[in-house]
């Protein structure tokens, strides 16, 4: 909602030093949202004034229409009295014009000076304006022409209210009020502690029988529907430049005379209008439900098909409007024209005017069905005061008669639904234990009656609330009335006290700890959206009955092409990965942990809970009982260099080692030690695929894959060559730690350091070899490190050596050399009797 300020002061005396900066401050700390304050004709400095155009020469000697123009200006021109003047290239004004002639020395918005200067031939002293020109508007029909009751020598500056602040204010959903200036009004005279003149208190006229015909098929979709009727319009007739002014600071664009007053009736008082052509209106108006397949063209010249969940305005030929999103073509107001053999206007001369109440549900869905959103709907949607619509009928009537000549009819239809003041019972101390604030009763009633509440009572306070506040309905609505009138600003800061010994639990600790560890490797947090679609199962190379391919659907997704939620991480971060190489960022390594979701099959169906009680026990298992399995998984994406090169080193690109090392630093980090060997999995290279177990309850368990992409699918998603990914499952590898890190016991004893190297067929996995060595070795062994792998002819086709360096020591003593050797030995059997070793160069 865009306010002027200079409207804003019709209704609130405010200060005269006051500027809309400094209104915004008290609207913002009564919580509104003010998101600009602009200052129309910023740097603007005259002269402007109204000038008349005596003569014009058309100058025929250039490619596009060029015209001398003589203009009167009175006493402001540069010889006073004489007249001014001016080359000008439009066309649309004509000799006896009145327009806007700006003189030599002043300044257009957008610091354009204009001086004196001679252009095509003659001296131009000054310019003739434009709305654009003026920052008025984006008009492009030409010259601003002004109606001819202006004086010529008046200063534009101010006829045209070309200065003003003006505040656009977000309006969210609970304060449907403010986007009227009758509720931003109440607002600002609250927040200043001044009375407010209410535009909404008119002398209405009681309803009769003479009224214009109209009946209410559905009354819970039109609780209030008032008709009034104007005849003898002038078809002629132009808004005045206030009005014109007003509408245009507000961000609309002038249409006509009656659709301009109805525009500016909405504006002010917040009842959305609508004037119907009474002689194009066959029949009683009427208000009923569409029958499905009905059609409509609505003003905007679009044919719609009608639903029967739509709330229509109809007449004897059907439907004429949609109710309380945008009226019909075949009932518009006429444009004015002139009849080419007579000189006269034709146009709309009857009016009936439409100030009527509907459901906001039913205008809110009627909007969105059609795609119709309209400064109307977006009144109704948030709540319109249902008592405003007779007071706002008058209004719109009165301006008809005052400014387009025409006669009120003394016929006034208001058709009602019978319904009681809504009242909320609160206790007089509520708002200070929502707020933690002592306010006491008296600032809460004085505080409840601003906002336009009647309240009565003691210890209770029983509260009426008004017309223009659907969004009042229970205690703490009107707490938060309180709160915010007082100042969010002014409640104390206080911070929660947590009990002893609560905090992060150990799975957030080795969560937070492994996002850590990771981005201390080099690695940086990409998260991503959970959805995916079929497209990127393709894309990684999938089987048909891979489990990842069965998702969770969305019933409203935010993209039809991504309806399912993930089952693994990497689309997400391979699409991040491939953004960021595509911006010229090409060594990258990027982590995400989070949830993947894996339907089983067995979810049942979960029932639609009420909101008006908590559930039971029972109905929130069945709750959980319809969530898929939701383990939390990470992942990481390489590409392009791991080390780069300097003066250090040549420097080394990512491989499918960095992404086995990565698990294993996951893994590291929750406590838990990974066995990996070689594997096939999509959507890895088969010769370059790892699978990372861990032990869980004596068992070997899967928790994931790592190792370098297939090619397939770095060219299917546009992928670096070479890339690498790395995906775990953190719940299993958590499972399989030796839970909460403790501190390492150093030891003060010297270690004992013995390399061996084994010779095994090339198909026995090195973690085998790792795996026997350990179990022979003994307690006495510290680690165990894998640092050559050799294969040549000297060992024999399908032959590899593996060599290992073995740390040994004791806790309690230095180890002496046989005892070293000895359980180097020992590890050496346990290696040659489970996996074939044979011990190289025995």
């Amino acid at each position: 909602m865009r306010a002027p300020l200079s409207w804003l002061r019709e209704y609130v005396d405010l200060p005269a030093s006051e500027t809309g900066r400094d209104v915004a401050a008290r609207l913002i700390s009564a919580g509104l949202e003010v998101e600009t304050v602009e200052q129309t004709g910023a740097g603007l400095k005259g002269p402007l004034v109204v000038g008349q155009v005596l003569a014009i020469e058309e100058l025929k000697d250039f490619k596009k229409p060029i015209r001398y123009c003589q203009l009167d200006v009175g006493t402001a021109g540069t010889r006073p009295g004489e007249p001014q003047n001016v080359i000008c290239g439009a066309t649309n004004f004509a000799v006896g014009d009145k327009v806007v002639v700006v003189l030599p020395g002043a300044v257009l918005p957008g610091g354009f000076e204009v001086g004196t200067r001679k252009t095509y031939g003659h001296v131009s002293g000054g310019m003739i304006c434009s709305e654009r020109e003026l920052g008025m508007g984006e008009d492009h029909d030409g010259i601003m022409v002004l109606p001819p009751e202006h004086e010529v020598g008046t200063d534009a500056i101010e006829l045209l209210e070309l200065v003003d602040d003006v505040l656009d204010i977000a309006v969210t959903p609970d304060r449907g009020y403010c986007l009227s200036m009758r509720g931003l009004a109440r607002e600002t005279a609250t927040a200043y502690g001044l009375p407010l003149r209410d535009p909404a208190l008119l002398d209405v006229p009681t309803p009769n029988s003479d009224g214009y015909l109209v009946k209410v098929a559905d009354p819970l979709g039109c609780d209030r529907f008032t008709a009034r009727t104007v005849t003898g319009l002038r078809p002629e007739g132009a808004s005045p430049i206030w009005l014109r002014r007003r509408l245009q600071k507000a961000g609309m664009r002038p249409v006509s005379l009656p659709v301009d007053i109805t525009n500016y009736v909405m504006l002010e008082l917040g009842q959305p209008l609508h004037a119907y052509d009474r002689s194009r209106v066959e029949g009683a108006i009427g208000v009923r439900r569409a029958e499905s397949g009905e059609k409509l063209t609505t003003l905007d010249g679009v044919k719609r098909v009608l639903d029967s969940g739509d709330l229509v305005i109809t007449d004897n030929r059907g439907p004429i409007g949609l109710a309380g999103v945008m009226g019909g073509a075949n009932t518009e107001i006429a444009d004015s024209a002139t009849d080419p053999g007579t000189g006269q206007a034709r146009g709309t001369t009857d009016v009936v005017i439409e100030a009527a109440h509907f459901d906001a549900v039913s205008v809110a869905r009627t909007a969105r069905r059609h795609k119709l959103s309209s400064e109307a709907s977006r009144r109704f949607e948030r709540g319109v005061d249902p008592d405003a619509a007779s007071a706002a009928a008058q209004r719109a009537v009165d301006l008809l008669v005052l400014l387009a000549g025409g006669t009120a009819q003394a016929g006034v239809t208001e058709i009602k639904t019978p319904s009681g003041p809504r009242t909320i019972r609160v206790p007089a101390d509520h708002p200070d234990k929502v707020a933690g604030v002592a306010y006491g009763r008296e600032t809460v009633v004085r505080r409840l009656q601003q906002v336009g509440c009647d309240v009565y009572g003691q210890d209770e306070l029983t509260v009426t609330v008004p017309s223009w506040r659907p969004d009042l309905t229970d205690p703490n609505d009107l707490a938060e009335e309180v709160v915010r009138l007082e100042g969010y600003e002014n409640l104390p800061s206080t911070l929660p006290r947590p009990l002893p010994g609560r905090g992060l639990t150990e799975r957030q600790r080795l969560h937070r700890r492994i996002g850590r560890v990771l981005a201390g490797a080099g690695y940086t947090e990409a998260p991503s959206y959970p959805f995916v679609g079929a497209a990127v199962f393709d894309a990684l190379g999938l089987d048909a009955g891979d489990t990842r391919r069965r998702t969770v659907q969305l019933v409203n997704p935010l993209s039809d092409e991504e309806p399912g939620l993930r089952t693994t991480l990497l689309p997400g971060l391979l699409a991040a990965l491939r953004r960021n190489d595509g911006r010229g960022s090409h060594d990258l390594a990027l982590f995400e942990t989070g949830l993947v979701f894996l339907p089983s099959g067995t979810e049942t169906v979960p029932e639609r809970l009420p909101v008006t009680s908590r559930p039971t026990e029972e109905q929130l298992a069945s709750l959980d009982a319809a969530l898929p399995e939701q383990p939390r998984h990470a992942a990481v994406v390489l590409a392009g260099a791991r080390e780069r090169a300097g003066w250090w080193g040549k420097g080394r690109p990512a491989e499918w080692a960095d992404a086995v090392e990565a698990a294993r630093t996951v893994a590291a980090e929750a406590g838990a030690e990974l066995t990996v060997e070689n594997a096939r999995f999509a959507p890895w290279h088969p010769g370059r695929c790892a699978a990372l177990h861990v032990v869980l309850d004596g068992e070997r368990v899967l928790v994931g894959h790592a190792g370098e992409l297939h090619p397939r699918v770095l060219k299917a998603l546009g992928l670096p060559e070479r890339s690498c990914a790395m995906e775990l499952d953190l719940d299993l590898v958590e499972r399989a730690g030796a839970g909460p890190v403790r501190a390492p016991r150093v030891s003060t004893f010297p270690v004992a350091t013995q390399d061996v190297a084994l010779v095994v067929d090339a198909a026995v996995p090195a973690a085998d070899v790792e795996s026997a060595l350990r179990a022979g070795a003994g307690e006495l062994l510290e680690s165990l490190r894998l640092f050559d792998v050799f294969t040549g002819e000297q060992l024999g086709a399908g032959r590899k050596s593996l060599a290992y360096a073995l740390r040994f020591r004791a806790p309690d003593r230095t180890l002496k050399a046989e005892e070293a050797s000895a359980a180097r030995d020992a590890a050496v059997a346990a290696a040659v009797e489970r996996t074939g070793a044979a011990l190289r160069g025995a």
